[in-house]
């Protein structure tokens, strides 16, 4: 080694210092490994110890308090408490004084079982619990990660992906599974499963076989966390007709005349497309917004295409809290129809309409701008939608279902 500098690793710092955890003086370590001893010294005091002369020379934890910009980031005591390297220098300290594990854990603000598992974890075979080594151990096994589920499994992998290229949906993928493999349970996969293998970067290939592709029919390539999403706003206009007060028998489909309402915005935000579902046939009722789309515009039109309906099947309209509703009360003295709103940024509340204005896509994609489209090519969209069979409808079509329901209603009436 003469004539060129020695270059520590980190596995070297790492020897030094469980030695000297161990209670090896500094003069001995640099003896046995060869290291000059005012290194060593330095990476101990670099590394948070004070030589400790009670054991001849080794060295001791100083327990430094946490930074206040820390302190505000510290996860409240419960689920989802993770310990952190302040966290195990206080376990550290506190079992050499001869602390339980209850104890620590309600100094440092956890669950005893937490202070016990990573004590168990931990501790190395000569008794001791070193918290360098512990966080150290623990960065390793969180940058290891886990192979993605679907990456262990290629037969269910290419399953997936074969649904997914139909434009299946995550949760129509998962439940087409179980049907096609009832006895093979190693063929079955949670929808969610199929989300992170989409979302999640570094999680397998399956996101990247489909790069070329839309993995999903919304396009989506993230994912907002719904605590991310902006809040809601007071809108005067929901008040007294929330979701919640909606007669029960519109969730279940059976009995008609419930309709969920959307509109599909064009590019720049300058025109649109009213969209109605009927909730019991699919039946779906389109028209052109050329121009606004404020209540002033919405409503007349939305008022004569629920007039054109039978009054038998002129219940209820289901509609986001969006504003061109503001005037809700005009349409329901014109129509008779009750008008009732979703929580904010639950499109699922209006199931129907939201995969209908997906396949509405098909015609007019993203970006398209309403006020270059005829009502024609309108009118035609919702013809093809009205007489595409649905699975979900025993494969009968939407029209067949409707004209079905207006003749029972006529029966009924």
């Amino acid at each position: 080694m003469s004539g060129r500098r020695r270059i520590a690793t980190q596995d070297d710092m790492d020897e030094v210092l469980g030695l000297l955890e161990d209670g090896v003086s500094m003069s001995a370590v640099a003896r046995e490994l060869g290291w000059d001893r005012h290194t060593i010294s330095r990476w101990s005091r670099e590394a948070g110890y004070t030589p400790s002369f009670g054991n001849k020379g080794g060295v001791r934890l100083v327990v430094q308090d946490r930074p206040a910009e820390v302190v505000s980031d510290v996860h409240t005591p419960g689920h989802g408490r993770r310990l952190d390297a302040f966290d195990r220098a206080h376990i550290q300290s506190r079992h050499e004084e001869g602390m339980s594990g209850a104890a620590i854990a309600r100094y440092i603000g956890c669950s005893a079982s937490t202070v016990t598992r990573e004590l168990k974890r931990n501790t190395g075979t000569n008794g001791h619990y070193h918290a360098r080594a512990a966080q150290r151990d623990t960065d390793r096994r969180r940058r290891r990660g886990r192979q993605c589920f679907l990456d262990s499994r290629p037969e269910l992998r290419q399953a997936v992906i074969g649904y997914l290229r139909d434009w299946f949906s995550p949760q129509q993928v998962a439940a087409q599974l179980r049907k096609d493999f009832p006895d093979r349970e190693e063929m079955w996969v949670s929808h969610e499963t199929i989300y992170q293998a989409l979302y999640m970067q570094g999680r397998g290939t399956l996101r990247q076989e489909l790069a070329k592709e839309k993995a999903l029919r919304s396009g989506r390539t993230s994912r907002v966390h719904q605590s991310r999403l902006p809040k809601a706003r007071g809108q005067t206009w929901v008040q007294g007709c929330h979701i919640s007060t909606r007669p029960p028998e519109v969730a279940d489909r059976a009995v008609p005349g419930h309709w969920e309402g959307d509109l599909v915005v064009g590019t720049k935000n300058q025109s649109a497309i009213i969209t109605l579902v009927e909730r019991t046939s699919r039946l779906v009722i389109l028209r052109r917004l050329p121009g606004k789309h404020d209540t002033t515009s919405v409503m007349p039109l939305l008022a004569e295409m629920i007039g054109s309906l039978p009054e038998v099947i002129r219940k209820t309209l289901t509609w986001d809290q969006g504003p061109e509703m503001a005037s809700h009360p005009e349409l329901t003295l014109a129509t008779n129809i009750q008008v009732f709103f979703c929580d904010p940024h639950s499109p699922w509340q209006r199931g129907s309409n939201e995969n209908t204005n997906g396949l509405l896509r098909d015609f007019f994609p993203k970006g398209t701008d309403f006020r270059k489209v005829t009502d024609e090519q309108v009118a035609e969209a919702e013809r093809l939608l009205n007489k595409r069979p649905r699975q979900t409808l025993g494969w009968r079509t939407p029209a067949e279902v409707f004209q079905q329901v207006l003749a029972d209603s006529a029966l009924t009436a």
